[in-house]
């Protein structure tokens, strides 16, 4: 007996002593804890992540929203063999991988943030072209305008049919807003993007300088139409730097003074603002980590908010290039949410989301796409989906 006591006494020094996972670790899921304070907490979601059964753990674990990385766009469910096949020339669509990731979602009693209905970038050539065929002329405006109006209504009401309530709101219209003076239109104070990377912004080309507005009153519609509670949002980047913010509310303001209703009072169509928050230098260390981005991005939730706008931060990566700076990073991190928590107490709510699109530490190589967009060490989680210090900061802010 002297013996067996001796091994389990062993024993039990070795597990105190042993690391502890983190899939052991007793954590309150974060969104527990935002929710006090008034907002959801999101995490993106890929088709490929579907089956890996860790993150998904992760995501349910932790976060109350998802949003599709790329499968809810146009370019992804627009589809020609489906499109060809119908008898009233209107567009088809494929939902098989979009129906998969919203489906986990309602299983699990996570929304989506529906990503995105109108977007330049990437954007299928053959739906603006005669008979849907790239070898021919574009088609005429008006066609494009039906096109995208049944497009519209059509992705909206399939979610909201199939998966009723799981889709709380949508970006209606990505990134219409342009960066530099050449691209954008002289003396448009909207500064509606007129290329893209030199490409020619098509939407604009094909539907007309109102096709922003046009594309919200077709999601408005669509919406009203199925008496569903569903936000529409405009969702763009560098959203709270100073010139283009004012340039943004300039197109949301021009948006919900388009429409009227049947009394001649403006009808708004954009329910919100959609921030999202790349935060810090692209590819580089320079700019980030600093605490005046902070201070700007409060002050322009406000500003967005005075507008009578909800605000969500849709794509938020805290980018961080430098291994060294990992503990200023987890500091970082805590300020954000302290600002957060502490700007809806004290403002009625503006924040309604922060989805974190820089979840976990990237492997990609120097250079690539996801290595300048959301750095190597900017994550909450590292590779091997362990909390990091940033994660701890974070849960203790919030624990407060």
């Amino acid at each position: 007996m002297k013996k067996i006591a001796a091994v389990l006494s062993v024993l039990a020094l070795m597990c105190a002593c042993a690391p502890v996972l983190a899939e052991e670790t007793a954590y309150e899921p974060l969104y527990t804890l935002t929710a006090p304070y008034g907002f959801k907490l999101g995490a993106p979601l890929s088709y490929d992540q579907t089956r890996n059964q860790k993150y998904l753990n992760l995501v349910k674990s932790h976060f109350n929203s998802i949003t599709a990385t790329n499968e809810m766009k146009a370019y992804s469910l627009l589809n020609l063999e489906a499109t060809l096949a119908r008898d009233d020339g209107m567009p088809g669509m494929n939902y098989a991988a979009a129906d998969k990731m919203v489906k986990w979602a309602q299983e699990n009693g996570v929304g989506v943030r529906g990503h995105v209905l109108v977007w330049d970038a990437y954007m299928t050539d053959w739906f603006f072209r005669e008979d849907y065929d790239s070898n021919k002329p574009y088609a005429d405006r008006e066609t494009i305008k039906a096109r995208t109006e049944s497009y519209i209504t059509q992705v909206i009401t399939h979610f909201e049919e199939k998966f009723p309530g799981v889709v709380y709101c949508w970006d209606v219209v990505n990134e219409a807003v342009g960066d530099n003076q050449d691209e954008y239109a002289s003396g448009d104070a909207r500064h509606l993007r007129t290329v893209r990377g030199g490409s020619p912004n098509i939407f604009l080309e094909r539907m007309g300088n109102n096709y922003v507005a046009l594309s919200f009153l077709y999601a408005k519609n669509a919406v009203d139409a199925l008496g569903a509670d569903i936000k529409l949002y405009y969702n763009d980047y560098n959203a709270y730097f100073g010139d283009k913010a004012q340039a943004i509310r300039a197109l949301i303001d021009s948006v919900n003074t388009f429409a009227h209703d049947k009394d001649g009072n403006a009808r708004p169509l954009c329910d919100g603002m959609g921030m999202q928050g790349y935060i810090g230098g692209y590819g580089v260390q320079e700019g980030c980590l600093e605490d005046s981005h902070v201070d700007m991005i409060r002050k322009e939730i406000l500003n967005y908010a005075a507008m009578g706008l909800e605000v969500q931060i849709t794509e938020m990566a805290v980018r961080n290039f430098d291994i060294t700076q990992a503990d200023k990073h987890a500091e970082f991190y805590a300020k954000l949410f302290r600002m957060f928590m502490d700007l809806n107490g004290e403002n009625g709510n503006p924040l309604k989301a922060v989805s974190i699109w820089g979840l976990t530490d990237t492997s990609a190589p120097k250079g690539n796409y996801v290595y300048k967009m959301n750095s190597p060490y900017g994550g909450l989680f590292d590779l091997k989906l362990n909390p990091k210090n940033a994660f701890e900061k974070v849960y203790e802010t919030l624990k407060r």
